[in-house]
C-alpha cells in the first residue's frame, strides 16, 4: 500500500490542440475554381439549359479556337497583345514604384504627388480616352499609354502603403548607426516595401489586361480586343468567347507568376497561409 501510495499519478490526457490555420497550401489550387466552372458551363450546355446562339458551348470554343490557331490569326493577335502588356507594364511599374518612394520618403513628395494620384484613382479610364485621343492620337502610343497610367495606379498605392508601414524602429536604428540616404533606402526602405510592392503588382498585371480591352476597341487592327470586336461585327459568339477565355488564362495565369515570387521573395515571413 505504501508503495502504491508512493507512486506519483499518471499525467492527465494531453489535449490535441485545435488547429486553427487554412491548412497545407494545394497544389494546383488556383486552377480548382476556374476547372469548376468550365464543368458547370460544359454541364448547363450539354443538358440544353444554355441556348448555343447566346453562349456556345466549351468544345464549340475548343474547335474554334483550334480553326484559329490553324489560320494563324490567334497567334498573331496574342503577340500583339502581350506586347502592348508588356510596354505598358515596364513604363507603369517603374514610374509608379518610384512615385511612391518619393512621396513616401518626403512631406513635400507626399504633398506634390498624392493627390494627384487620387484624383486619378477616382477619375475612371473611360473619361480619360477622349483627351489620350486627342493627345496622342489612336496610334499604339495612346494604347500604351493607357495601359501604363492604368498599371501605375495600384503600384503607386500599395507601394506608398507598404513604405508607411515600415516600423520606426527600424528607421531608428538607421539613424543611429548614421546609414547614408542611399544605403537607407536599400537596406530599409525596398526590403519594408517589398510586401506592398508585391501585392500592387498582382492588381498591376489584372489590370494592364482590362484596360488592354478597352484600348484594342479602338481603332486597333491587331490584338484579341480587335478579334473580339470584329467577331462582334459578324455575330460569331465562339470567336467572342475565345477572346473572353484567352483573356481570363492570361489574367489567371499573370497572377499566378507573381503570387509564385511573392511566396519565394517574402518566405521569411511567418503568416497565417504560412
Amino acid at each position: 500500500m505504501t508503495l502504491l501510495a508512493s507512486r506519483p499519478a499518471a499525467p492527465a490526457r494531453v489535449r490535441a490542440r485545435r488547429r486553427l490555420r487554412p491548412g497545407r497550401p494545394i497544389r494546383l489550387g488556383f486552377l480548382l475554381g476556374p476547372l469548376l466552372l468550365l464543368a458547370l458551363w460544359a454541364l448547363a450546355s450539354a443538358t440544353g439549359r444554355l441556348d448555343p446562339r447566346f453562349l456556345s458551348a466549351p468544345w464549340t470554343v475548343v474547335a474554334t479556337a483550334g480553326d484559329l490557331i490553324a489560320g494563324g490569326r490567334l497567334q498573331d493577335n496574342l503577340l500583339s497583345s502581350v506586347g502592348r502588356v508588356a510596354s505598358g507594364l515596364a513604363i507603369g511599374v517603374p514610374l509608379g514604384t518610384v512615385l511612391a518612394l518619393v512621396s513616401g520618403l518626403s512631406r513635400w513628395g507626399e504633398a506634390i504627388i498624392d493627390g494627384p494620384v487620387q484624383i486619378k484613382r477616382a477619375v475612371p479610364s473611360l473619361a480619360l480616352m477622349p483627351l489620350l485621343i486627342l493627345w496622342l492620337g489612336i496610334g499604339e502610343g495612346m494604347k500604351i499609354t493607357v495601359i501604363a497610367v492604368g498599371v501605375l495606379v495600384p503600384i503607386y498605392i500599395h507601394t506608398h502603403n507598404g513604405l508607411r508601414g515600415i516600423d520606426s524602429r527600424y528607421v531608428e536604428l538607421a539613424e543611429t548607426v548614421d546609414l547614408r540616404r542611399g544605403a537607407f533606402i536599400r537596406k530599409v526602405v525596398l526590403p519594408g516595401a517589398l510586401p506592398g510592392f508585391l501585392l500592387g503588382l498582382r492588381f498591376a498585371v489584372t489590370t494592364a489586361w482590362l484596360f488592354l480591352v478597352v484600348a484594342e476597341l479602338i481603332n486597333s487592327t491587331s490584338g484579341i480586343g480587335y478579334m473580339m470586336d470584329l467577331a462582334r461585327t459578324y455575330g460569331q459568339t465562339d470567336v467572342i468567347l475565345v477572346g473572353i477565355v484567352l483573356y481570363g488564362l492570361l489574367g489567371l495565369f499573370s497572377d499566378a507568376a507573381v503570387r509564385l515570387v511573392e511566396r519565394r521573395a517574402l518566405s521569411w515571413r511567418r503568416t497565417l497561409a504560412s
